[in-house]
């Protein structure tokens, strides 16, 4: 069988589980063939489809979400590697990055310190840090696992130089004693309710430790947000990734803690972002 047939039998099989099943089908077999699923759409259609591309079909039948069959994720135009040990970076919070490089250019800064807390892959510590030459970026995460692929995402990309990474947990007294103060801060905490009806893909492959955070999904802002303006210097801000539904409840949080807010919304007109100024 040839790759188009191959991939059109494939976007066939997913169909079931998946919403964008010939997408899903185009990129298993470009990876399986080790090219761009550009060029393979450009020159391979009409080749020997590879022996391996039906058990990696297979895996994202059973849900296995595309980018942990191919182990990379694509953010900000940064291409990320992506592993279990991490939520997989995805376009809604890409509203992070826009409304900080936003604000970052409204008042001049050339340079200044970034903190990711909860960091994952790095996604949003490092698109920063590739969009604002000049600037130095810490990245925090409990997990030790995820440390290692934000590290390593940062060595390919070229910014280990201005990033550094630290074990560290935000419900741990004494976390941020020697990390300075910061610019900018950005975070994509936990905050799916704990019995959110999540896809399969999510709920049985993504980790759940940076997913759920208690009956409303307050959890880890109710501890975080009192923390952060001893994080900040005096004309910074932090930028706050929520769920579509948690605008009112994130804002009564920070208003408690002295903050002004303003929203940011996703390309689907969703509320995503929350800054605090």
């Amino acid at each position: 069988m040839v790759v188009g047939d191959a991939i059109r039998t494939a976007a066939t099989r997913l169909a079931p589980i998946s919403d964008t099943a010939r997408l899903d089908a185009e990129l298993l077999m470009a990876h399986a063939l080790g090219l761009t699923r550009s060029d393979m759409l450009l020159r391979a259609m009409r080749e020997p489809a590879p022996e391996g591309f039906a058990a990696l079909i297979e895996r994202r039948a059973g849900h296995e979400p595309v980018a942990y069959i191919t182990g990379t994720a694509e953010f900000y135009g940064l291409t990320l590697a992506a592993t279990p040990a991490t939520l997989i970076p995805r376009g809604d919070s890409e509203t992070l990055i826009e409304a900080a490089l936003e604000h970052v250019c409204e008042h001049g800064g050339e340079q200044g310190r970034v903190v990711d807390l909860g960091t994952g892959s790095g996604a949003l510590l490092l698109a920063m840090l590739a969009n604002r030459e000049g600037w130095e970026g810490v990245g925090i995460d409990a997990s030790e696992d995820a440390l290692a692929v934000a590290t390593g995402n940062a060595a390919a990309l070229g910014l280990a130089h201005c990033s550094t990474w630290h074990h560290r947990n935000w419900h741990t007294p004494g976390w941020a004693d020697d990390l300075g103060t910061f610019d900018l801060v950005l975070c994509n905490p936990p905050y799916v309710e704990a019995d959110a009806q999540l896809e399969p893909q999510v709920r049985e492959h993504e980790p759940a430790s940076a997913l759920f955070a208690g009956p409303e999904g307050l959890d880890d802002y109710r501890v975080l947000i009192p923390q952060l303006r001893a994080l900040l210097n005096p004309d910074g801000i932090a930028i706050l990734e929520i769920g579509a539904n948690q605008a009112e409840a994130v804002g009564a949080l920070a208003a408690a803690s002295g903050f002004a807010t303003a929203l940011r919304r996703d390309l689907a007109g969703r509320p995503r972002a929350l800054i605090l100024i």
